[in-house]
């Protein structure tokens, strides 16, 4: 459990941070370059020398496994962006965090997790809770593209499962190598993207990013360990939930953000999905 706890942490960090960035970073690609520099370092630095990477089943798994993550992550990345512009900040966000609906029901359906009763009222409270605090009526725009929406959800709701896919199909002894092929293969496609969108990356952007980077990597490496230890179907929502209570009470009480009746009484309900969720 305490390896869920710090992963939450880590978490809320990263959305800190990036909301900390908004007014001095002018190259986001560079930015997210920069963060997976930073994610690759720290990865490296925990690999286990010791561990022999032969050219084998488990090690091609690692490899297949981590750069299809690298690429998930860093393409939610850029459709969240499209979706800013075409249908708001708050229905992506919505349909970001809804993305726990694919790791949660992925552990159930294809790895056999089966949840007790009182498990799934927490999960399904959790939804609910997740969509009361980021859906506002004035948010919704005629003519939404729905399309970019459900490709994000699908996107975001992937990128959080290869932690438990790995899990399920890889080897423990490579976690950590897997981690550095994840955030390589995402610092390499981000350099692509950096590179075409020919925009110069100032030492803002570079140092936001580094910033950004150490509790990006953090929050991989501990959701990964907790689920070695926690059955996915209670990490997830958990993991996704929390996140929302952390970086909510942030906002509130440092950047002085408003908090609606709405979003108090979801903030409740969620309080109550986390302790269904753990009996």
């Amino acid at each position: 459990m305490i390896y869920l706890l710090l992963a939450i942490a880590s978490s809320a960090m990263v959305s800190i941070c990036m909301r900390l960035s908004g007014k001095h970073v002018k190259n986001e690609m560079g930015m997210f370059m920069a963060n997976y520099a930073i994610c690759v370092c720290l990865s490296y630095f925990f690999l286990d020398t010791k561990i022999q990477f032969d050219v084998g089943s488990s090690v091609m798994t690692m490899i297949i496994l981590g750069i299809i993550s690298g690429i998930l992550y860093l393409v939610s990345f850029v459709i969240m962006k499209v979706n800013m512009k075409h249908n708001g900040i708050v229905l992506t966000s919505t349909f970001m965090k809804l993305g726990v609906l694919i790791p949660t029901l992925m552990a159930v359906t294809v790895f056999r997790e089966m949840p007790r009763w009182t498990q799934v009222l927490g999960i399904a409270l959790s939804i609910f809770a997740i969509v009361m605090i980021n859906f506002e009526k004035e948010s919704v725009q005629e003519g939404n593209r729905k399309s970019l929406l459900l490709v994000l959800l699908v996107l975001s709701g992937f990128a959080d499962a290869m932690a438990n896919i790995f899990e399920e199909l890889g080897e423990a002894s490579l976690k950590d190598g897997y981690l550095l092929t994840t955030f390589g293969a995402a610092f390499v496609l981000a350099f692509i993207f950096a590179i075409f969108g020919k925009e110069r990356i100032g030492m803002k952007d570079i140092l936001f990013g580094m910033l950004i980077g150490i509790p990006n990597y953090f929050s991989a490496r501990f959701l990964l360990l907790a689920l070695g230890s926690v059955k996915a179907v209670l990490v997830y929502p958990m993991y996704s939930v929390t996140t929302i209570i952390a970086v909510t009470l942030v906002g509130v009480t440092f950047f002085r953000e408003k908090i609606s009746r709405k979003k108090v009484m979801a903030l409740v309900i969620i309080a109550v999905a986390l302790c269904l969720l753990n009996i």
